[in-house]
């Protein structure tokens, strides 16, 4: 899998939190392990580097302290985890990439 660098955030350590997209229209989401192997914790601010017109197909779950909680396919691959680097604390899960739609009528007042 080939990943492209997106943006960083929330920590000086590695590089980490990050998002990459992938070649598989999918994205990749480096953050803190959590007592789940597939799933991650990551700043809020993580989710605006998503590409224009797209989101993290995944649900997220708000910690309540700036982070959220999301799962995803654990990466466990040498060849994608060398592309990444993950700290000892740190795991990568792979995500869905949605098409944003807009259901809504512009306000014209």
């Amino acid at each position: 899998m080939r990943l492209r660098f997106l943006g960083k955030g929330g920590s000086t350590n590695n590089g980490c939190p990050s998002l990459f997209a992938t070649d598989q229209d999918s994205y990749v989401v480096m953050g803190w392990k959590t007592q789940r192997p597939e799933t991650v914790e990551i700043p809020h601010l993580l989710t605006g580097f998503a590409e224009p017109s797209t989101f993290i197909g995944a649900a997220l779950g708000d910690t309540g302290r700036g982070t959220f909680t999301l799962t995803g396919r654990l990466i466990t691959d040498d060849e994608t985890l060398s592309q990444l680097q993950p700290a000892d604390d740190e795991a990568a899960v792979e995500v869905p990439k949605r098409e944003r739609t807009f259901y809504g009528a512009a306000d014209r007042r």
